[in-house]
């Protein structure tokens, strides 16, 4: 028989619907190869028992006759900064550890009402704050690929990289992940896997530990385009807990999947070839204008003046949303309480958030405090969010002249752990070209392009207007049939 770890959610569900395989089968083959890749550190938690008995209602229902739910058979992988009933769920942070919600967040929820099974929780960047995933407070998670003849461990991408790890290593048919300024599509170009960001507001919000409530958006990550739609397809819709959710139906994604981009128009913004971009980055962009346009579509520059601004304004907004929204954990109501003897409300504050908050978390706190402080608000804050509107205002523009834009994922491959951990703003360049789409709030997706000179991933981005996951899903097709993208990683763990 198959490997059934080597296939993906479209596959599993067609299998186990057609009687090929039960899904027990699948959930055993991928719970024995969750806990033999321990050394790639993606799960901070294992759950084999839920995977199973997801995957044995699901041939209960089969063998009775019934219909199967969308997700029938498929197990998955469920970041851990959603919270998960009777599941430790962390944020990948001391200061929650030991945390288990009494209550399941509506995107999980979702995923198990659709007959998903999970294998375990992801680990991450620490609540989500990071691009290499050096954050956790659970130690690093590797990436399942490597630099020919170099041992050096390589970051799968952040904060998402457990989620990509997962995915890529075949841990994993499809993960969750969230995307605040790139955090799904980045860690998806780092290991060779597809991921999409939906338009903010299409997954609800309720129930995931916040990083920037006016940036997070959750969304599927998996091995290909239709596996994320059909992931997407039971991850959205409305709820009425979360106020910026889109009172909206769910589109059927996967069947209206079409690579014939005739009579489309595909984007390129001129300000994306940013200085020092390595020269195969570029190459990689012209190959993927080249497939848009064997895809029947026409080529369009376009422009985005205010790019340059993106990065700056979303490194205000988003630790000034941080910095509100971390306030919570402050040792009294859940997680870590670190009481020094003889100490008072106010030392107990201190010493357990100097405890439980990793450094990252630590300084985006500080940079978020200070720019809304009552001398910086008007300064900082304000024009931030001024400039965001203006970044806004570009897309709209630009989309009364294309459909979608076509530009590079991230400004390099994966790089080593530790390479660039010394140097913040190193390391915030990360997210160039993803941080955009992100302030504006529009639907973008990752896709497989090619291979670098060490034979490490790449990927293409496809951004598309408010609400238009189709013709992103869709051009993120015609580019991967074009790409013929199937490199996998060489198992060495």
């Amino acid at each position: 028989m198959t490997d059934l770890t080597t296939l993906g959610i479209a596959a599993i569900r067609d299998g186990v619907r057609d009687g090929q395989f039960k899904a027990r089968e699948v959930a055993e083959a991928f719970n024995a190869k969750v806990a033999s890749a321990k050394a790639l550190n993606a799960f901070l938690v294992e759950t084999p028992e839920h995977a199973l008995a997801a995957a044995d209602a699901a041939d209960a229902a089969r063998a009775a006759g019934e219909t199967l739910k969308p997700l029938a058979g498929v197990p998955i992988g469920m970041k851990d900064l959603f919270a998960t009933k009777g599941v430790a769920t962390t944020a990948a942070s001391k200061i929650l550890e030991g945390f288990v919600p009494p209550y399941e967040s509506t995107v999980s929820q979702n995923l198990w009402n659709a007959g998903a099974g999970m294998l375990g929780k992801l680990n991450l960047d620490q609540f989500a704050m990071g691009s290499s995933n050096e954050t956790s407070a659970f130690g690093n998670v590797i990436s399942p690929w490597r630099r020919p003849n170099d041992t050096a461990p390589l970051a799968p991408g952040g904060s998402s990289g457990g989620s990509s790890t997962a995915v890529s290593a075949g841990l994993a048919p499809g993960a969750t992940g969230t995307d605040t300024g790139g955090s799904i599509r980045q860690p998806a170009a780092f290991t060779g896997i597809s991921g999409i960001k939906p338009t903010y507001g299409r997954c609800s919000r309720w129930g995931t530990i916040a990083f920037a409530s006016s940036l997070d958006q959750a969304g599927p990550m998996a091995r290909d385009v239709r596996d994320c739609a059909i992931m997407l397809e039971a991850m959205a819709g409305f709820d009425a807990k979360d106020a910026t959710s889109l009172k909206l139906d769910v589109p059927n994604w996967e069947a209206a999947l079409s690579a014939d981009l005739k009579g489309k128009r595909v984007g390129v913004p001129k300000e994306y070839r940013v200085d020092g971009m390595p020269a195969e980055i570029e190459a990689l962009w012209q190959q993927g204008i080249a497939w848009m346009r064997d895809a029947g579509a026409e080529i369009v520059e376009v422009s985005l003046p205010h790019t340059k601004y993106a990065l700056p304004a979303y490194y205000i907004i988003a630790p000034a949303e941080a910095s509100s929204n971390l306030a919570r954990y402050d040792g009294v109501r859940y997680g870590l309480r670190d009481l020094p003897e003889g100490a008072g409300l106010q030392d107990m504050y201190a010493a357990t958030r100097a405890a439980g908050f990793g450094d990252e978390v630590k300084r985006r706190i500080l940079i978020g405090t200070y720019v809304l402080s009552a001398g910086f608000y008007d300064a900082y804050y304000t024009q931030a969010q001024k400039v965001r509107t203006l970044i806004a205002r570009d897309f709209e523009r630009a989309f009364e002249q294309c459909d979608v834009l076509l530009t590079p994922t991230a400004p390099s491959a994966a790089f080593a752990l530790g390479e660039k951990q010394a140097d913040p703003l190193a390391m915030y360049l990360n997210d160039v070209f993803t941080v955009p789409a992100s302030l504006a709030g529009l639907p973008a997706m990752s896709v497989p392009g090619g291979l670098d000179k060490d034979g490490l991933p790449l990927g293409l981005q496809i951004i598309g207007k408010p609400l238009d996951e189709q013709g992103v899903l869709n051009a993120g097709l015609a580019i991967e049939q074009r790409a013929g993208f199937t490199a996998r990683p060489q198992a060495w763990w």
